[in-house]
C-alpha cells in the first residue's frame, strides 16, 4: 500500500537507527552521518529529514534503549518479577552488550561536546531513572513497598544492579562472569528487603 503524501516511512527511521547503533558499537560516536547513511541503505537527504545531527541520532538511540530497558515497568507484573526483569535487561544491554563501546566514546567527547554526553544521558539513563523512580512511587502509593524517597531508590537499585559491571565494560577492563538471572534476581530480593512493607 503506498504511503500519504508526507507520511514517514518507519522502516527507513528504524534501519537509521539500527545502522547508527551497529556503527556506534563498532567505532564510538564519531561515526559520520554519510556512514550511517550507507549502512542503512537511505539517502543523506532521507537521513537528515528525520535526524539533523549526530546529536539527535544519538538522543534517539537512548530513548530506544530506555524504552527498551524499561518496559518490564509496564508489565505489570508482581513486583519482584518486575524488578528482576528490569534487572536482568540493564545487565545484558549494558553490561553484556557492546554498548559499553559507545558509551566511552560519548564519555571521551564530553568536555569537546557537552551537549551530546547530556542529551545520551537525559533520553537514556536519566529516564530510566525517572521511570523506575515513579514506579517505585506507584509501589509505594499502592503498599507493596516503603520507598520514602523514590529517586534515590532508583538510583540505588540501579547500581545495585550494575555494580562494578558497568565501570569494568566502559572502562574496557575483563570482568568476572556471572550469571545474569541469578544476579538480577538476587538484586531485587535485597533491594526488596530494603523496601519491605
Amino acid at each position: 500500500m503506498p504511503r500519504a503524501i508526507g507520511q514517514v516511512d518507519e522502516s527507513k527511521t528504524e534501519a537509521i537507527l539500527d545502522a547508527a547503533a551497529e556503527l556506534t558499537a563498532l567505532n564510538g560516536a564519531k561515526v559520520s552521518m554519510e556512514a550511517i547513511a550507507k549502512r542503512a541503505g537511505v539517502s543523506k537527504q532521507t537521513l537528515y529529514n528525520r535526524f539533523p545531527s549526530r546529536l539527535e541520532i544519538a538522543r534517539a538511540l537512548a530513548a530506544r534503549r530506555s524504552d527498551m530497558l524499561t518496559q518490564p515497568l509496564r508489565s505489570g507484573g508482581d513486583v519482584e518479577a518486575v524488578l528482576t526483569a528490569f534487572a536482568a535487561g540493564l545487565l545484558e544491554k549494558i553490561v553484556r552488550e557492546n554498548v559499553a563501546v559507545a558509551f566511552r566514546s560519548v564519555a571521551l567527547m564530553s568536555a569537546e561536546v557537552p551537549e551530546l554526553a547530556d542529551a545520551v544521558y537525559q533520553a537514556g539513563p536519566g529516564e530510566g531513572l525517572r521511570r523506575l523512580s515513579a514506579w517505585l512511587a506507584e509501589q509505594d502509593r499502592a503498599g507493596a513497598l516503603n520507598v520514602p524517597d523514590p529517586d534515590a531508590a532508583a538510583e540505588m537499585f540501579a547500581g545495585m544492579t550494575l555494580g562494578h559491571s558497568h565501570l569494568r565494560a566502559i572502562l574496557g577492563v575483563n570482568h568476572p562472569s556471572f550469571d545474569i538471572a541469578a544476579r538480577a534476581r538476587d538484586t531485587a530480593r535485597r533491594f526488596l528487603r530494603a523496601f519491605a512493607v
